[in-house]
């Protein structure tokens, strides 16, 4: 069990070859992105600042998760009301986050307990690559989104309330493995 404090600082000091999160007091490793996962984040933020230009989808903001904020979370992105992350350092409260969201690299394991559930962020949106689907997973409990719905890329994706936008996703059939 690492402590917070002690995580920061590596956080700090890691190379820009890897990205660390502890979730539950256990240090993790995400590897870095690849020029696809940039392709497609940015096709969802154009998508978002059309539909909703009152949001910021902030790239790889820090956010404080798990009971008493002692978890520490980078999704690859967090979608906020514009100017939500301004003078707040790099580790962020969820209060006031609409959505995470990440996308996988072909050696990523998204399978495990998501801490965002449990910080009461609303929605939840994974992307992933190697299967070419998208998962929208809403209605969070203190330990897990209660509902989750699954679609292929190229199928209009219906983000729920609060975020409540459609994306079209076609283009994404280009960056699947």
């Amino acid at each position: 069990m690492m402590p917070v404090e002690d995580f920061e600082a590596l956080a700090r000091n890691c190379p820009e070859t890897v990205t660390l999160e502890l979730i539950n007091g256990k240090l993790e490793v995400k590897t870095v992105r690849d020029g696809d996962h940039g392709t497609i984040f940015m096709w969802l933020l154009r998508q978002c600042m059309r539909h909703r230009p009152d949001l910021d989808l902030n790239p790889e903001q820090g956010l404080m998760v798990e009971a008493h904020r002692q978890g520490r979370a980078r999704p690859y992105g967090a979608l906020a009301p514009r100017r939500h992350f301004a003078g707040q350092g790099e580790w962020a409260p969820t209060s006031g986050v609409l959505m995470t969201v990440d996308v996988t690299s072909y050696d990523d394991d998204h399978a495990s307990a998501c801490p965002y559930a449990a910080a009461g962020v609303p929605l939840r949106l994974l992307i992933d690559r190697r299967s070419g689907t998208f998962a929208v997973r809403s209605e969070p409990d203190s330990v897990r989104y209660r509902h989750q719905r699954l679609y292929d890329f190229g199928e209009a994706v219906a983000l729920p309330h609060p975020v409540s936008i459609t994306l079209n996703t076609e283009e994404l059939k280009n960056y699947t493995g």
